[in-house]
């Protein structure tokens, strides 16, 4: 284990770090993303993931930063990364939470493919096409997680899926619940090959959610708040469902409504 330490924010290695943060084509090129968080690193690496270097505030980190420095590291994997140990004024001003513990991660890229999910029989699927908002995404990640969903496959998606504020608000849940990001069009071949239904979330010639069948193989689909889900999954789908609107307004945010369907899946097959 490679051990420094860094005390300017001018260092090279935390400029990299910040353009690591902020921009998705650095991310790409590099094949590099930023984990912040113990929690969110141990579900990182408990998914495989290889960690290039550890950023390391002992101040903030307590135990866990001198379990790291004294090679004898409570995260199984990450071992062989650099260590860079950085004072508190600086670590604070690299992080991106206020509430944080002193770990930073540059973590190596490794992308699930649609023919790589390993799925059970019936499994439970949630699919989002063209859903932007990170924060958004981070949620249905977290409620695919508390609903036990096989996979979460992004369409079409309009925002990286190692966006740290993607990986903040999912709780690390992107790397504990198999996440794939493909087109529509590889989807849908890729469900209706396996005969997992597929049921889309909208208002127009559809049934009450809790009136469908989500006990076989299910694949619940949605689309963004403003256009809904485009054409092609709405002829692709086996029904169409919605949640009942008994109020003024039209639609929920998109992660409580993937909340109501995916636990409604639960309800089902209990």
């Amino acid at each position: 284990m490679r051990e420094e330490t860094v005390t300017s924010a001018r260092n090279p290695k935390i400029k990299n770090l910040l353009l690591l943060q902020e921009k998705s084509k650095a991310r790409r090129e590099q094949g590099l993303f930023v984990v912040e968080g113990r929690r969110e690193l141990e579900h990182c690496i408990a998914a495989g993931f290889t960690v290039r270097t550890l950023f390391v505030c002992p101040e903030i980190a307590g135990q866990a930063g001198n379990d790291v420095m004294s090679g004898s590291c409570v995260m199984p994997g990450s071992d062989r990364a650099s260590v860079i140990t950085l004072p508190e004024q600086l670590y604070r001003k690299v992080a991106c939470r206020e509430s944080t513990e002193g770990i930073i991660a540059e973590v190596e890229y490794k992308s699930l493919k649609l023919e790589n999910l390993d799925l059970p029989e019936n499994p439970l699927v949630m699919v989002l096409e063209a859903v932007e908002k990170p924060g958004n995404l981070g949620a249905v990640l977290r409620s695919a997680d508390a609903a036990g969903a096989h996979a979460v496959i992004l369409c079409d998606p309009l925002t990286d899926l190692y966006n740290p504020n993607l990986i903040r608000a999912s709780i690390g849940a992107v790397f504990t619940v198999p996440t794939v990001a493909c087109t529509s069009a590889d989807a849908i071949a890729f469900l209706q090959a396996r005969g997992i239904r597929i049921l889309t979330a909208q208002l127009q010639d559809s049934s009450l959610y809790y009136d469908v069948d989500m006990r076989r193989g299910t694949a619940l689909v949605m689309g963004t708040e403003s256009t809904g889900l485009t054409d092609v999954w709405r002829r692709a789908a086996s029904a169409h469902i919605r949640i009942p609107m008994l109020g003024r307004l039209d639609s929920l945010n998109v992660s409580v409504s993937a909340a109501i369907l995916l636990f409604e899946a639960v309800r089902q097959r209990q």
